[in-house]
């Protein structure tokens, strides 16, 4: 909680030095980092501590897909689109976008959006990791036992085995690889009155687009055009093993995630036995 506080009052400090009406906070998420809509100034403010070093690969890629014309959420145009310290914290400034009558994007839409973020990221051209340095992060995770002290011996097994295998069988497909949103799940989409727009591209990445389709609820990929069904497969228990094990790491943040994480082990224990 003093964390959060922390990170809030550093997010209005900044806002308001640069000119920006704040009188009150609304919490959008707190889990990685701390997602606050501003109020009356209506702007969102992301921040997170500065060792994470993600807010410029953030801002680089947003500021490119927008000038390209892709769906994406844009910085907020009133202040300069940039990376804000202030003790010890990042802060970026974003425009609020009113939902949509419905919240539920179309898979057809969500799709679009997809191929429309995918095409624009082709021509955006900044160092990413590739998505099999996110594997190895999940492993490392999967082997410290210090810090997921929870995990039990069988689904640690389970879950290193899985990551080991899924990791060579995406690494070595031979499809075309390219800049990707790397989790473009329904959280990260809004839906507005001029569509969907996409969020959080802190999380970029380099890899085949089954990765990112992966993340997408199992309609959407209907509508992609030329997905490899095998490799999506493949891709959709990875993303499954990843998240699953970032939910028992000691330091998790994200709601309800130790719950989360026993519910999606028996699922892929279920998907793996399919």
């Amino acid at each position: 909680m003093d964390a959060m506080l922390h990170a809030g009052a550093s997010a209005i400090a900044v806002a308001t030095s640069l000119g920006l009406a704040v009188d009150d906070t609304v919490v959008l998420h707190d889990s990685n980092k701390l997602i606050l809509r501003l109020l009356p100034c209506d702007v969102v403010a992301r921040v997170a501590p500065v060792e994470d070093q993600v807010a410029q690969l953030e801002v680089d890629v947003a500021r490119r897909l927008a000038e390209l014309g892709a769906p994406v959420a844009a910085l907020d145009p009133r202040v300069e689109p940039r990376v804000y310290e202030r003790d010890g914290v990042t802060v970026t400034l974003w425009t609020h976008y009113a939902p949509a009558a419905t919240r539920e994007v179309a898979p057809a839409d969500y799709a679009e959006a997809l191929v429309r973020v995918h095409a624009g990221m082709r021509d955006v051209d900044v160092p990413a990791p590739h998505v099999t340095d996110r594997v190895d992060q999940a492993l490392a995770l999967v082997a410290d036992r210090d810090r997921t002290p929870s995990l039990g011996d069988a689904d640690r097994d389970l879950l290193h085995r899985t990551l080991q295998r899924l990791r060579r069988s995406v690494a070595g497909h031979g499809v075309a690889e390219q800049l990707l949103h790397g989790e473009p799940h329904p959280g990260n989409v809004l839906s507005t009155a001029s569509g969907p727009l996409l969020i959080d591209l802190e999380t970029c990445c380099r890899g085949p687009v089954e990765f990112d389709v992966a993340h997408a609820p199992e309609d959407v990929d209907e509508h992609y055009p030329g997905i490899d069904r095998r490799l999506l497969r493949d891709c959709r228990l990875l993303v499954l093993a990843m998240i699953t094990t970032w939910r028992w790491d000691r330091d998790d943040r994200f709601p309800d995630g130790r719950r989360l994480g026993v519910e999606w082990l028996r699922q892929l224990e279920a998907a793996l036995d399919a």
